[in-house]
């Protein structure tokens, strides 16, 4: 399918614009890396405690937030886990602070402490349990020391309780972690237990379902691995470009894709975004993305010159850029639809990976006509000044 015929539109003629236009955002995300933002980064690479918490109706954010404020906690990151609408009332509240293996439970301390002090429905008492985020354990051990069916304390009084906390906690598992109502437990204890649990236990109205730490050593190795990642991309296409075509032609690729990834590096220092490991897959995925959109265009310069080498190079690359204009669009611009219907709909949690994909197809696409393809005419023009012959492969035995 061809979208375009005949296109004859001065691309070279216009490279001091593309030249401006890179110069000026890939200063401003490198001004904003060092002296403004710098590099926001997740839990993965900083270290800190990740909770998800379950809510009995949708949460309030802001409510959520407030309230960690009000308890002191700082760089705390709240998003919700469905598609912005909490259709599961779930939650994740990350703190990013430095973290150890010692600290995971008091990061989950740390934070059901907060929702209680600020957010339950009920407020527990001295001598109160909450059935919503109280342990198996916890709960049986709470119930023989209630005793209230008067049993006495021995091995089968606890064996029994410990039986009534395990109904109990089978119970709200079913329910996807909460109770819905006190009541509601007459299926699964005896009469005495459920007075008990009605008089002296609570429900807060959320539930802490998973907690997970990431040590500084291990945001540490993560990042590096993160950083060696994309140099060995970049490298490994280097080396393939160079085999493929000349070395030129990897050179101008590799510094097309490099500029595509500072860019949008700076855009999430601009945007104040946090990188995380997500991220850092859809910028993999980015590279090898401008790198096809690259090639294509570099395949076409080379079947050109092969048919008209007496053609400066420049017609080349122009006419070669606007043979491929269709397939640009049409590759480009679906998937850019795709990537922008994830920005929009897909939700807070895929709101940083699809952010760094729409802005990555955009400059990926623009770097390959802009970035890429004018390298290769700046570097024969160089080796024209200095009495060089050419290096484009089909062009090797031609004279300048």
């Amino acid at each position: 399918m061809e979208l375009f015929r005949d296109v004859k539109i001065d691309w070279l003629g216009k490279k001091w614009y593309f030249l401006g236009f890179s110069l000026i955002f890939s200063v401003a995300g490198v001004l904003s890396l060092l002296f403004w933002h710098g590099l926001p980064q997740d839990v993965d690479f900083r270290g800190g405690t990740v909770v998800r918490v379950k809510f009995d109706q949708q949460p309030n954010v802001d409510h959520i937030r407030a309230a960690a404020d009000k308890a002191g906690l700082k760089d705390v990151r709240i998003q919700t886990i469905v598609g912005g609408q909490a259709t599961n009332n779930e939650v994740i509240i990350a703190l990013a602070q430095k973290a150890n293996e010692a600290s995971l439970d008091a990061g989950r301390a740390t934070i059901l402490q907060t929702l209680e002090a600020n957010y339950a429905h009920d407020a527990g008492g001295p001598g109160k349990i909450d059935l919503d985020n109280a342990s198996q354990v916890a709960l049986a051990d709470w119930l023989a020391q209630k005793d209230p069916e008067h049993l006495g304390a021995s091995d089968a009084t606890a064996q029994h309780y410990a039986q009534q906390a395990t109904a109990i906690f089978d119970y709200r598992n079913g329910r996807g972690g909460l109770i819905d109502s006190i009541d509601g437990l007459a299926t699964v204890t005896t009469p005495a237990v459920l007075g008990e649990l009605k008089q002296d236990a609570y429900l807060s109205g959320f539930t802490i379902r998973n907690v997970e730490i990431v040590g500084p050593q291990v945001g540490a190795q993560l990042k590096k691995q993160a950083l060696l990642a994309t140099l060995y991309s970049l490298a490994g296409m280097l080396v393939y470009l160079w085999f493929r075509f000349e070395l030129i032609y990897g050179v101008a690729a590799v510094v097309a894709v490099f500029h595509d990834t500072l860019i949008t590096v700076g855009a999430f220092s601009l945007a104040d975004k946090e990188i995380s490991l997500t991220v850092i897959a859809a910028i993999l995925t980015l590279v090898g993305y401008s790198m096809n959109d690259t090639i294509v265009v570099f395949d076409r310069i080379r079947e050109n010159l092969r048919l008209t080498r007496r053609e400066p190079l420049a017609a080349v690359v122009n006419r070669s850029i606007n043979q491929t204009l269709s397939r640009t669009v049409l590759t480009s611009g679906l998937t850019f639809l795709t990537v922008l219907s994830l920005y929009l709909f897909g939700g807070e949690v895929l709101h940083a990976f699809s952010f760094a994909l729409v802005v990555g197809i955009l400059i990926g696409t623009y770097s390959s006509i802009a970035v890429a393809a004018p390298m290769l005419v700046a570097y024969q023009e160089w080796r024209q000044q200095r009495g060089k012959g050419a290096v484009l492969p089909a062009a090797k035995k031609a004279r300048v």
